[in-house]
């Protein structure tokens, strides 16, 4: 059978663009890196920014958020940072060090799976990020001579130190390796090893133990790629590709992959339609044949997964934050809850003579907010009831009980609209912002002044283009690993 050549260029154009993330890239720059026409580079293009994989500004193209599921595919499918993260993380807490998880990728490892100890000087390295064997410790047990462990003396980066250890699956093959990961001005390498190694051999008993337990399968339901937009784009869609991409998504509904029959039924494609995709992925090493399965293998990772990864609540949001004050013609911001404040970590501010003037970082009290309003509706009745109510305008709701009523209809409506309340003049609507887990983890807001904006101009004109942003922040947060990479 032929591989799909269109799944094949589409491959070709993202391992570019992946391969200098922080680039602004136009349609004539991948024509150059490629070698591909124009015309096939703008059919890539166009269907890639139609699954959203990649999202238009002007003439350039950027990485978007959901790119990070074809990553996130390979992780599903392997299973280790389920199986064994957990292990890791207590390894981490008992050491109170990094602990990363790597695996073999050709002559490299790649990281998989990483629980990083907060303080100043950290350990950079992200889920996704690649090293030579020979450059790490983790290398070292995976891709060396069989050892039973390995020491890194500030090879990685001058100051750095590491010890690893090889975790075996079942048939004896070392599937990943266990780094604890610290610093010079904490330990010598020799330090480290002494300080760790007792812990780390524990750890990977119990993660070996781990993966002798089978674990169970059961399929997740992926997207009906049987009806797609090629009637509605014509030409300019290429529907193999985005087929392709949907198959190597799927191969991430259970552990340890799917049959070809198994990744039909997740697509709803023909059985030979996923057969192409899957020998055309394996042909460019993006996926493996294991007896009867298939499973996405660690190069996945090089499409973007590290750098969308590490992105910031900001850094998702802004983009769709700016859309919208270009729409509305007000400024549009997103706040998180601290304390009894809430604190303004992503702004765009309107082009007007009086504008409300806020930084990144400004704090406001959430009881006179309209996203503190929000974000209170999440939580707790207890953090309600522990707020100082203090006056900031005539206007301000100062009364638990009216409080607590605000607060409980701003949950039952999805929004909030606060009325002169912070500041006299300033009139503001909120909505909440959830991760993938349906959690609210921001509030996004458009603020203006009374004088031009009365309140039904907010609920009318303001309201639903404030959701359907909102709706848009909330599908691109939704495919972050976790709250703890966008906080």
């Amino acid at each position: 059978m032929e591989p799909s050549g269109a799944l094949e260029r589409g491959l070709t154009v993202l391992r570019v663009l992946t391969a200098a993330p922080e680039r602004r890239w136009r349609a004539t720059d991948l024509v150059q890196s490629t070698g591909l026409a124009r015309a096939t580079v703008d059919r890539v293009l166009a269907t890639l920014v139609t699954l959203g994989y990649l999202r238009a500004d002007g003439r350039d193209v950027l990485l978007a958020p959901r790119l990070l599921e074809l990553g996130a595919a390979y992780l599903a499918a392997s299973g280790l940072p389920t199986t064994l993260g957990p292990h890791a993380e207590a390894l981490a807490e008992a050491l109170d060090e990094s602990v990363s998880l790597a695996v073999p990728d050709g002559g490299s490892v790649r990281f998989v799976a990483r629980y990083t100890r907060r303080r100043t000087m950290t350990v950079a390295l992200r889920v996704g990020d690649v090293l030579a064997a020979e450059r790490c410790a983790a290398g070292f047990v995976l891709l060396g001579a069989a050892v039973p462990w390995a020491v890194d003396d500030q090879l990685v980066e001058p100051g750095l130190v590491a010890v690893a250890m090889p975790v075996h699956e079942p048939g004896g093959e070392a599937v990943c390796a266990v780094s604890v990961i610290s610093h010079t001005s904490r330990h010598t390498a020799d330090g480290l090893r002494e300080h760790a190694l007792p812990h780390l051999r524990r750890a990977v008993d119990a993660m070996e133990a781990a993966l002798r337990l089978e674990p169970p399968r059961r399929l997740v339901p992926g997207a009906d790629l049987s009806r797609l937009p090629k009637d509605e784009m014509g030409a300019a869609y290429l529907q193999s590709l985005a087929r392709g991409l949907g198959v190597l998504v799927a191969l991430g509904a259970a552990p340890g992959g799917l049959t070809l029959a198994e990744a039909a039924q997740v697509t709803g494609l023909a059985r030979a339609t996923v057969r192409r995709a899957v020998q055309t992925m394996e042909g460019l090493g993006y996926v493996s044949a294991r007896r009867t399965r298939f499973v996405p293998l660690p190069r996945v990772l090089e499409l973007g997964y590290a750098r969308l990864s590490a992105l910031t609540l900001a850094e998702v949001v802004q983009p769709h934050l700016a859309a919208l004050a270009e729409r509305v013609h007000e400024s549009a911001s997103v706040a998180v809850l601290s304390g009894d404040d809430v604190v303004y970590v992503a702004r765009v501010p309107t082009a007007s003579i009086m504008s409300v003037d806020i930084t990144l970082g400004t704090r406001f009290p959430a009881h006179a907010t309209s996203m503190g309003r929000v974000l209170l509706a999440a939580e707790p009745a207890d953090r309600l009831a522990a707020l100082e109510l203090k006056p900031l305008t005539s206007r301000t709701v100062t009364d638990p009980a009216l409080l607590a009523e605000a607060v409980r209809q701003a949950g039952t409506d999805g929004y909030a609209l606060v009325d002169q309340e912070l500041e006299d003049g300033v009139r503001s609507i909120a909505v909440p912002l959830h991760d993938g887990d349906g959690n609210v983890v921001a509030a996004v807001n458009v603020a203006t002044h009374a004088s031009r904006a009365t309140v039904q101009t907010l609920l009318e004109g303001i309201l639903p283009e404030l959701t359907s942003a909102a709706a848009r922040m909330t599908a691109d947060l939704s495919h972050l690993p976790s709250y703890g990479s966008i906080s």
